[in-house]
């Protein structure tokens, strides 16, 4: 018996996908509930797991956009029933070569398996599948399998090169040179990309942004992570890290500000009584901000616990829409990349976002001596219709206290 395998809805407002890779190949076994391929939105990558154990066949290929419930493949339960049989017999086999059981061979006939991007530079550079070595999951043939025979192919051509540009001994030696590789190529945005860009470009146009910039003296809490980090991960099972104690403190000015949690709708200003904080995670496919619900209820170490769970999902592709959906607030920290200073965008809706950035020593004035601090530069972004110079600064003011003064935060330890 055939069962189809459908595009499952992963959020309200998702109509279609884009078929993002097939994990297994056409015609071999799959068991239930084994994931089989995934499916990328505008929000994020969904799994698409076999709905039964048999023989898989592909509907529908890598890169082509799919509806929400549309079949893009089937799995033959009598296939699974009539491999179970033969296994016995399939052993010695499997003792000789160390290969998996002759079910699996029908794949392999069908050629290479190429992910999109791979397939799409193949085609330009002129490539045939069958050059390429394949070094992902099950022999996948990956853009950095492509760039790598090119690059091999590219180190080769000088060689020959060689003996024509000495025989030009009236051309000067820059000229005779092999020129560098001026070639290009074009790439398809990702469904999430193309969303990415889509609503940073509508923030900027949508939104009067204005930012404004403070500096902070990380020495107490540094302090107080050096001293507590081992008792911390040895009660909760988590480190202690910087967004916490920045949660905290943006929920602490939240609560002093309420118009920096709000949010414009039409011509009406619609002001949030919860705390639902957004935290940037930068992932392979992108920028994802997913949402930390009610974070004035939780603790340090719920917010850390949370934090992290929601980042892994997310650079594993695993973070669902409903992760992503809503947020009355957002904090990115840049400061993990190096940067020490920039002037981060808005999410829309919400009318407000922090930057965190580079922790550096640096001299400032204490009680009217120079010393060396470790010093952050913050930045928030708001938006200027809502939201008026004094209260954006008042409110990055009150961050920066809450930080120079952790002992103001309950660290439930």
């Amino acid at each position: 018996m055939s069962v189809e395998i459908k595009v499952p809805a992963v959020g309200e407002s998702i109509t279609e996908g884009t078929i993002a890779r097939w994990l297994k190949a056409n015609g071999t076994m799959v068991k239930a509930n084994e994931p089989v391929c995934e499916v990328e939105t505008d929000k994020a990558a969904t799994e698409v797991v076999a709905p039964a154990s048999g023989r898989l066949t592909i509907a529908v290929a890598e890169g082509q956009k799919v509806a929400i419930g549309a079949v893009i493949g089937r799995i033959e339960e009598d296939a699974a029933a009539a491999s179970s049989a033969p296994v016995p017999s399939l052993a010695p086999e499997v003792k000789q070569d160390g290969m998996q059981p002759a079910a699996a061979k029908p794949s392999a006939a069908a050629g290479p398996l190429l992910s999109p991007a791979a397939r799409q530079l193949a085609a330009t550079e002129g490539i045939a599948p069958s050059q390429l070595t394949g070094t992902g999951r099950g022999g996948r043939i990956t853009k950095e399998d492509v760039l790598a025979h090119l690059q091999q192919r590219g180190a080769a051509s000088p060689a020959v090169s060689t003996p024509s540009s000495s025989s030009l001994p009236a051309v000067p030696a820059a000229e005779s040179k092999p020129g560098p590789n001026r070639s290009e190529r074009r790439e398809r945005m990702t469904p999430i990309r193309a969303r990415i860009a889509e609503r940073l470009l509508a923030a900027q146009q949508n939104a009067a942004i204005l930012t404004t910039f403070n500096e902070a003296d990380m020495s107490a809490v540094m302090a107080l992570r050096t001293k507590y980090k081992e008792s911390f991960q040895k009660k909760y099972g988590v480190g202690l890290g910087l967004m916490s104690f920045f949660v905290k403190a943006s929920l602490e000015a939240l609560r002093t500000f309420p118009v920096v949690n709000a949010s414009i709708d039409g011509s009406d200003i619609v002001y949030h009584d919860y705390y639902d904080i957004g935290v940037a995670v930068s992932t392979e496919k992108g920028l994802m901000v997913p949402v930390l619900r009610n974070a004035d209820q939780l603790s340090f170490a719920a917010i850390e616990k949370g934090i992290a769970d929601l980042a892994q999902k997310a650079r594993e592709n695993k973070i669902s829409v409903a992760d992503l959906q809503g947020g009355t607030f957002t904090i990115t920290n840049g400061g993990i990349f190096g940067s020490l200073l920039s002037t981060p965008i808005l999410n829309p809706p919400q009318s407000a976002i922090l930057g965190m950035h580079a922790i550096q020593k640096r001299p400032t004035v204490v009680n009217d001596q120079v010393v060396i601090r470790p010093m952050m530069y913050l930045a928030l972004s708001y938006d200027h219709r809502l939201i008026d110079g004094r209260e954006a600064v008042s409110f990055l003011v009150r961050i920066k206290e809450c930080i120079e003064n952790p002992e103001r935060l309950l660290l439930e330890i």
